[in-house]
């Protein structure tokens, strides 16, 4: 079962002297101003974004002139040229960020660009701040004066980063343009050396469970370096005993010590093509905390009876040490249970048992779920030895991938009911919304015009989704499109205090507790069990005591901030990819229409590019929103969603990772 989450993050600042009022603009002071953070455009305007939600203002050119991207400022609200826009009263703390781009010398000047198009004009580097750079080296600035009416911003260069186009640069810029802590404090490294032989052995100890005899193994991709979960299963005559192991990451790193402040900055490990920055040092993920084979390890365990139709009837969690018999792939475990490849079998047959087992019960687990089974291929870009991108294909996926992660949702879910019992809202619930109802309305609108039904009336649930996407499997033609047409209609996933559930596993509770080796969240949760086991139901689970909202805000926040890195990363290395490729023709799908133009992803090769609206004929093209077309006055031609289309590559931007694409032919699906 694939799903596929979206992520969302809304900062809150409180401030004693303001008071909530019922306008959408949230917390406004008694002069009628509200605070918020400017939003730079690359056209040179911007944007002011309330600190409590609503709608985004406009900010003129003019007024862009004295602010920066970031900038936290009190603004009131105006009409420009009959559109909300706002009017900037008091910059209340400027744009402390570091900035990454490209440093040139122009009349023995230096002139810095950067590489973040939401600051729109250039930054004067002030002279003997260069720090040695070079022309065209990519830097990191530091301002140190902000931007006047007709002056530029004045910054110093405070690293040289390397050369453009350098193998792993766009890693580089992305870690440096998000803002993604990549160097560990001393007192982390400090603290590391302190803990010093204890991370050399584990000893059984008291109040732990022995699962040593155990068969436990780890199922993960090939090329996975950290092991944080195992999973054993036995029949019990009437359904399942599941074991879920997950390394006891909160042994080691304690809450409020640097290494967990380190981690609660950081908040997930981030996964780009050619490199992971960790959430923990590796001396943590990659050894004493992973699961490796053969070695005694301390973990957390979620122990599930389940039913022969896939009910959890029972559940308890604990401390345990265990020593994983195998570091099994997915792809071995497929040919295994799946193919029965009989070589394989023999291979590994003091384990085949135990994986015929798990097998049935992912069975029944997956079919008592009524989720929304996305079937969205993930992009896998394979680089040769050189470092460039030899090719870019779907990343495979098969049953071990879901049997693996079904055993997760069970020891997630259970972790949850455990929390809401024992604490009710003192702790951190993973939630994702449902379509409000204009977006279901929206929704129908364009299904129908595809002869396709949504069930639920005004108020659809998870299977009735579910149920369109397993109809779209004779679909070929326009699958992909409709299923992100269906996963844009829904919420976003975010951490939470609250208990909305999540609804496109259809669960109603819903946590993270299986990988506190990456993601924040799940140590927290592991640190909340811990509590209760003990009796203690209370106590410090992050830095500075800070609140589970603020848990929860965080969380949220690093892993949008780790999305997007990667988004950007992945997008720079297929536009270098398709730099060598200009001129040549593929055949490919529209996948996304807008009033510009239309967005075709080519067959196969997993590239995404625009072709321009000027370049679709010589037509006028009118914009339908619900059945996402563009429309030719005069010629009637239309380009939809899902259509056939023929694009030659026409340009490739690599300071802004886009593709640009030139009609060939149409070639209509007819379904549209």
């Amino acid at each position: 079962m694939l799903y596929i989450e979206k992520t969302n993050y809304t900062a809150a600042f409180a401030k004693r002297n303001r008071y909530w009022t019922k306008t959408e603009y949230g917390m406004m002071d008694k002069k009628g101003e509200f605070v918020g953070t400017v939003v730079g455009h690359a056209n040179g305007f911007g944007f002011f974004r309330p600190d409590e939600g609503g709608e985004n203002l406009y900010l003129h050119n003019r007024q862009m002139r004295k602010l920066l991207h970031g900038d936290r400022v009190r603004a009131r609200k105006i009409d420009f040229q009959g559109r909300p826009a706002a009017s900037v009263v008091e910059v209340l703390q400027k744009t402390g960020r570091e900035i990454v781009g490209h440093f040139f010398k122009e009349g023995g000047v230096g002139i810095f660009e950067p590489d973040d198009h939401r600051f729109a004009r250039d930054v004067t580097v002030a002279r003997g701040k260069s720090n040695g750079a070079d022309n065209g080296d990519i830097v990191v600035v530091r301002i140190t004066r902000h931007p006047i009416e007709h002056h530029h911003a004045v910054g110093e260069v405070i690293e040289v980063v390397g050369k453009d186009l350098t193998p792993g640069m766009e890693t580089e810029i992305a870690i440096r343009k998000h803002e993604i802590p990549h160097v560990w404090s001393e007192e982390a490294i400090m603290e590391m050396a302190a803990l010093g032989d204890s991370l050399k052995s584990v000893e059984h100890g008291p109040g732990r469970v022995d699962l040593r005899s155990l068969p436990l193994v780890t199922i993960d991709g090939q090329d996975a370096r950290d092991f944080d979960d195992a999973v054993y299963c036995e029949s019990t005559g009437q359904g399942w005993r599941l074991i879920v192991a997950i390394a006891d990451v909160s042994h080691y790193v304690r809450a409020d010590s640097a290494l967990d402040r380190e981690a609660f900055s950081r908040g997930v490990s981030v996964y780009f093509p050619n490199r992971v920055i960790p959430m923990l040092p590796e001396a943590l993920s990659n050894g004493i905390c992973s699961l490796n084979p053969g070695e005694d390890r301390f973990c957390m365990v979620c122990d599930l009876n389940v039913s022969s139709c896939g009910e959890i009837t029972d559940y308890r969690f604990y401390p345990a040490t265990m020593r994983s018999r195998a570091r099994l792939t997915y792809g071995v475990v497929n040919a295994m249970v799946s193919d029965q490849d009989q070589a394989k079998r023999e291979q590994w047959k003091e384990i085949t048992p135990h994986l015929d087992r798990l097998y049935p019960l992912y069975l029944a687990l997956r079919s008592r779920r009524e989720s929304i089974d996305f079937g969205i291929p993930e992009p896998f870009i394979e680089f040769d030895d050189d470092k460039r991108i030899s090719r870019i294909t779907a990343r495979p996926r098969n049953d071990a991938h879901r049997l693996i992660e079904e055993c997760m949702l069970a020891a997630n879910v259970c972790a949850a009911r455990y929390l809401q019992l024992h604490y009710r809202d003192d702790s951190v619930y993973r939630n994702h919304d449902g379509p409000d109802m204009k977006g279901v309305a929206d929704l129908k609108r364009f299904l129908a015009g595809l002869g396709l039904t949504l069930g639920g009336g005004d108020d659809p649930q998870a299977r009735d989704y579910a149920i369109l996407v397993e109809g779209l499997a004779e679909r070929d033609d326009i699958a992909g499109v409709v299923q992100s047409v269906l996963l844009r209609s829904l919420g976003q996933a975010v951490y939470s205090t609250e208990q909305s559930g999540h609804f496109a596993l259809s669960f109603p509770v819903y946590t993270h507790f299986t990988s506190p080796i990456r993601r924040y969240a799940d140590l927290v949760v592991h640190r909340r069990i811990k509590q209760a086991l003990s009796g203690r139901g209370n106590g410090v689970v992050a830095p500075d005591g800070a609140s589970f909202d603020r848990i929860g805000e965080q969380c949220s926040f690093t892993e949008r901030r780790a999305d997007s890195a990667s988004y950007d990363v992945i997008a720079w290395l297929k536009a270098e990819f398709m730099l060598e490729r200009i001129g040549e023709q593929f055949d490919g799908t529209i996948s996304g229409v807008k009033e510009f133009g239309i967005f075709v992803q080519l067959d196969q090769i997993f590239v995404d590019g625009l072709v321009h609206v000027s370049a679709l004929g010589n037509d006028y093209y009118h914009f339908d929103p619900i059945r996402i077309q563009l429309e030719g006055e005069r010629g009637g031609q239309r380009f939809r969603l899902g259509d056939k289309i023929r694009v030659r590559i026409a340009r490739v931007d690599m300071d802004q990772a886009k593709i640009d694409f030139e009609l060939v032919s149409a070639h209509h699906s007819g379904n549209i």
